[in-house]
């Protein structure tokens, strides 16, 4: 049987063997259309086949087309039904969405930068330690997801350019490994030989101010923006957007739910699933292979400010 044909039959069963409303019939049936095409995209010819990561991408794909938490809890109401019916017809072993939940209402994502727009923010023109700073800092918040207060508590012993990878402290304390790009790794090799400038030799600080002090979060926002209104981009810029724009942008072209959320340090991610632990060598070929900017190198250069 195909997967439309199965449709149709517990379709056929929702309308005539359970009694459900027009509406509800309507509506499980666009959701289970949208997620059956979803799954032809993959190549998935057999509801056996279905997998809870399956579901779990499905999701995140529906979420960043813009569906409100009310909707993707009603797409996953459809899907489990589905699986119910499927189940008792002995056409599936389990339901692969039974543990899976969609994210919150009233919790909107926000906006995420497009590629142009992030090209344009991290080429800080100037050569000068705040210069080389705040290039630095831009590509490391897009290059590796971090959040302000990972990135604000960063030291420069957390930082291994001849390995590529960053060592971060998230919430609750976990700690972390991220891969930096080609472009950061150029951005913060600049900005460590400049940095002496401000540095004292026991300041353990990456980021610091012209004071030789550690950047406050404040003043990295401050940063943040400032660049994006000099460099014309179009919409108030924050440090959340970078790491949104990266977990966006990486998603989109790998596919790879599971190794995003594991780059971004997520408990959850989309969905608010956990997912299985993936090894470091595997989060860096999906890195590698997938983020816009993880070969390229960046040029750069000025303004004022802290």
């Amino acid at each position: 049987m195909t997967l439309q044909t199965d449709l149709d039959r517990f379709l056929d069963n929702l309308r005539n063997g359970r009694n459900a409303s027009p509406a509800t019939c309507s509506e499980y049936g666009r959701d289970l259309a949208r997620f059956r095409a979803f799954l032809e995209h993959d190549a998935i010819d057999d509801w056996s086949a279905v997998t809870a990561d399956h579901v779990q991408r499905f999701v995140a794909a529906e979420h960043r087309r813009g569906l409100s938490g009310r909707s993707l809890a009603r797409s996953l109401a459809a899907i489990r039904a589905l699986f119910g019916w499927l189940l008792r017809e002995n056409r599936v072993r389990f339901d692969p969405a039974a543990d899976i939940r969609p994210p919150r209402s009233g919790r909107p994502l926000p906006h995420a930068l497009e590629v142009e727009e992030v090209e344009r923010l991290v080429s800080v023109p100037g050569t000068g330690p705040r210069e080389c700073r705040d290039r630095a800092l831009l590509e490391l918040f897009y290059s590796s997801g971090l959040r302000l207060a990972e990135l604000a508590g960063l030291d420069v012993t957390g930082v291994d350019l001849g390995e590529a990878t960053a060592r971060v402290l998230g919430k609750g304390q976990r700690e972390r490994i991220v891969p930096l790009g080609g472009a950061a790794r150029k951005a913060l090799g600049d900005w460590l030989r400049a940095r002496s400038e401000w540095a004292d030799a026991d300041e353990p600080a990456l980021f610091i101010s012209a004071r030789g002090q550690r950047l406050s979060r404040r003043a990295i926002q401050a940063r943040v923006a400032h660049w994006a209104r000099r460099l014309g981009l179009p919409r108030n810029v924050h440090p959340h957007m970078l790491r949104h724009s990266f977990a966006t942008h990486l998603l989109e072209s790998s596919g790879d739910l599971r190794a995003v959320q594991e780059l971004l340090g997520h408990a959850d991610i989309a969905t608010t699933q956990i997912y299985t632990h993936l090894d470091f060598s595997h989060l860096a070929d999906v890195y590698e292979r997938a983020h816009p900017r993880a070969r390229r190198g960046n040029g750069g250069s000025s303004d004022g400010g802290e």
